[in-house]
């Protein structure tokens, strides 16, 4: 049973290691229009340009929920202002409603009740995040971290040191 234990406490603080070791997710959570929220008399458009909107964030839209409301529609409903026949009401009727970006694809939303002519519609382009960053290439002769392995070395000796001492203590 107590070596069970151990087992089960190594493998845990292994799969922990490995969780940490993992390259972190950064979504992003958009207030669309910012502080202005959703709202009439604010151009959405200057609004997302230059933004860059990727497969996992979140657009976030705050406005007053009597008036107002949030519609995915096509292109060519956006562009006439068409709330006949939205693709998603994502309507919930609080007045504070999250789209998840979840399809690398050009979305197109609009607020019924006429305000789309007002310039309530934002398109977005989601697109898959970019890979992460490459290391540079090592030069010949360059003086690395790997050339003084004692400066990484030690630390992680000790790491790993009071890591098994708590696990024993624990025990």
């Amino acid at each position: 049973m107590e070596g069970t234990k151990r087992v089960f406490m190594v493998l845990l603080f292994l799969g922990c290691t490995m969780l940490v070791m993992l390259p972190q997710a950064s979504a992003v959570r958009w207030m669309i229009g910012g502080n202005m929220g959703w709202s009439t008399n604010f151009n959405y458009t200057t609004w997302a340009k230059g933004k860059h909107f990727y497969n996992g964030d979140w657009l976030f839209f705050v406005y007053d929920r009597n008036q107002m409301n949030v519609l995915e529609v096509n292109k060519t409903d956006y562009e006439s202002c068409n709330s006949d026949h939205p693709r998603h009401n994502w309507t919930t009727g609080a007045g504070r409603d999250v789209v998840p970006l979840n399809v690398t694809r050009d979305y197109y939303f609009i607020s019924g009740k006429g305000f789309c002519f007002g310039g309530m519609k934002i398109a977005v382009h989601v697109e898959n995040p970019p890979p992460p960053p490459v290391a540079a290439p090592i030069r010949a002769g360059a003086h690395t971290l790997s050339s003084q392995g004692h400066i990484i070395l030690l630390p992680v000796v000790y790491a790993i040191g009071a890591a098994w001492d708590a696990f024993i203590h624990f025990w």
